[in-house]
């Protein structure tokens, strides 16, 4: 008779979720885990089979939470450069030092994993899809020139904030990354192409 589980499986893929936000897949060891975790290897691979598995797992629950986190700030009420000011701003500031869990993944491992290179570009489809949904807000409700390529716009947008996530984790001042996301606005609100 297997023995019941002395864990919360949902608490130790948070946990684990955490630890390799903060150091990667390739720098944290299944001993790592088990440390950080509080688990023996033995209950690890019986749960998750693999670090993969559970790395796998951690990257899933960061979508259903923190993703989810930044599309709800993206589609509240309000002028949408306002808006989208905010959730720049909030992106910045938000993850103390450590970038997007999502970015950090694909920068590690976007090309070399199958799995992982569809959780990355899947969460990265949800950014820009909503970011053209914000700006087609912004159109309609005037906030925005008729005349702006939503598209081109998107792929500006989504380029820019993968800079900001890379540039938050290195350290740089928040006041640079404030200068650029209010640049970017200020050039969207005058687009006329």
């Amino acid at each position: 008779m297997a023995r019941p589980r002395e864990f919360d499986e949902q608490d130790v893929i948070a946990k684990a979720s955490d630890l390799f936000w903060r150091r990667g897949y390739n720098a944290t060891s299944v001993r790592d885990l088990g440390a950080e975790l509080n688990l023996k290897q033995s209950s690890l691979y019986r749960t998750f089979n693999d670090k993969h598995t559970l790395f796998l797992r951690a990257l899933d629950h960061y979508r259903a939470t923190e993703s989810a986190q930044a599309e709800e700030l993206l589609n509240a009420s309000g002028p949408s450069l306002e808006v989208l000011r905010d959730w720049l701003i909030w992106m910045i500031g938000h993850d103390a030092g450590r970038g997007c869990f999502v970015v950090n993944t694909a920068t590690e491992l976007g090309t070399t994993d199958p799995e992982i290179r569809q959780r990355t570009e899947a969460a990265f489809e949800v950014t820009r899809r909503t970011l053209a949904s914000l700006l087609g807000r912004g159109i309609r409700d005037g906030d925005l020139p008729a005349a702006l390529d939503v598209e081109a716009a998107v792929e500006l947008l989504f380029t820019t904030v993968l800079g900001l996530r890379v540039r938050e984790r290195a350290g740089h001042d928040p006041q640079w990354l404030v200068t650029a996301i209010d640049f970017t606005i200020a050039m969207l609100a005058t687009s006329a192409t």
